[in-house]
């Protein structure tokens, strides 16, 4: 019997930090085009809503339309809700945001790897180029490690990033192996000796 409270707490326990590192990534987290919502107001079971961010950045919401979503954080979007129903519908609005579908984090991983393709990163923590380069099983002995490029769409222009591989693992400088961004493309030349 002692075993199996033992083994309850534990389990309790457990559950209670997965759900309080799952509410720590979401109060972090900035909700983005795709990610699905299941957001309600207390007492108010006809305002309860599901939304997926469209593409603009936008959901759609009872009484008040249309509300930028895309960019904010869930308290954000909670406020930003709460702020327009008190304005002109209820007293006082307790509204609650969950994120029921993460946009998926994707990066390409192209060139010479040993298993070029797209990588989903975790929800949890940052991914940098080398543990992209990782995941896609290394580089090739036709690499040129030095002129990898991480290009990205920052504000609808184009930008390149080089990472010099060898400052990273030769000379132990951790700082120039960059966090990747979701949608971001890592190329890998090849030598050209």
């Amino acid at each position: 019997m002692k075993k199996f409270l033992f083994l309850f707490l534990i389990l309790t326990a457990s559950v209670f930090s997965l759900s309080a590192a799952e509410t720590s990534h979401q109060s972090k987290y900035k909700l983005q085009p795709t990610d699905i919502l299941l957001i309600t107001v207390h007492g108010q079971p006809d305002l309860t809503t599901k939304a997926r961010i469209a593409a603009d950045g936008y959901i759609s919401f009872p009484l008040i339309g249309q509300v930028m979503a895309s960019g904010l954080t869930v308290q954000d979007l909670e406020d930003a809700i709460k702020k327009a129903l008190e304005k002109d519908y209820l007293v006082k609005a307790e509204v609650l945001v969950f994120i029921e579908e993460y946009h998926p984090r994707q990066v390409s991983v192209i060139g010479e790897v040993n298993k070029p393709g797209k990588f989903t990163m975790t929800a949890e923590r940052d991914m940098t180029v080398l543990e992209a380069i990782a995941m896609a099983e290394g580089f090739t002995k036709d690499a040129d490690v030095n002129r990898t490029k991480v290009i990205r769409i920052e504000n609808g222009q184009r930008k390149t990033l080089t990472v010099k591989v060898k400052d990273i693992t030769e000379k132990g400088e951790k700082d120039k192996d960059i966090v990747v961004q979701p949608d971001d493309v890592i190329f890998v030349p090849e030598s050209f000796f």
